[in-house]
């Protein structure tokens, strides 16, 4: 089984087989709080699973966008997982999920068309990443992003302004979403190109002057 953790929004686990199945779920949408919470969502969606952390064979990990700490909880919380397991760890790409989930079961087609995955960066941005369908994986195609654009813009590719069902707003990465994600990068045995953490920006914090050397 496969076990995918994401807090690029909130905090999501999934427990999923490899052909896609969700067997078990935990999801907290605040997005505060992911250290305290990403403990008893892994243990609430093992649980729901029925299985033990021996019975995990690969670990994936969102890689955002998303905000520095919370983003980096989930990652770390996947790192570890994996490496007291001895299995391989794969990172995905949050809007990833978000994309899949949106081509899965939609009224409209949107697998061949160019549609937008957008969200929440704060600060009066949002996050944006445009797809045109999925490929011979059934993984989605990416056409460029994640980039930060403020917020209430329109989203234009190639003079074609994408609304309504083409711009796929999201509150929360959807567990069925992220769990075939999952599953899929699995099966394909590819590399992908979201190897590193997608941070929104970098972290308020500054590194602090030497202090000054006293003469004797």
């Amino acid at each position: 089984m496969i076990l995918a953790v994401d807090t690029s929004i909130g905090s999501t686990v999934v427990v999923v087989e490899p052909n896609g199945v969700v067997r078990g779920a935990a999801v907290s949408e605040t997005r505060l709080g992911h250290a305290e919470a990403i403990g008893l969502l892994l243990e609430r969606a093992l649980a729901e699973a029925s299985a033990a952390p021996a019975d995990i064979t690969h670990v994936v990990a969102g890689m955002g966008p998303g905000p520095f700490t919370g983003l980096r909880i989930g990652i770390a919380a996947a790192r570890v997982f994996a490496l007291a397991r001895g299995v391989p760890m794969i990172p995905v790409a949050s809007h990833d999920a978000a994309a899949l989930a949106a081509t899965t079961g939609a009224e409209r087609d949107i697998r061949r068309t160019p549609f937008a995955v957008v969200t929440d960066a704060r600060r009066r941005e949002m996050a944006v990443s445009i797809y045109d369908g999925v490929d011979d994986d059934g993984m989605p195609h990416k056409l460029e992003g994640p980039q930060l654009r403020a917020a209430g813009t329109d989203v234009v590719v190639d003079e074609l302004t994408l609304e309504g069902d083409s711009l796929q707003v999201v509150t929360s990465i959807d567990p069925s979403g992220l769990g075939l994600l999952a599953a899929r990068a699995v099966t394909s045995q590819r590399s992908l190109p979201t190897s590193e953490p997608l941070y929104l920006r970098a972290p308020d914090v500054t590194i602090g002057h030497a202090p000054k050397r006293v003469g004797t």
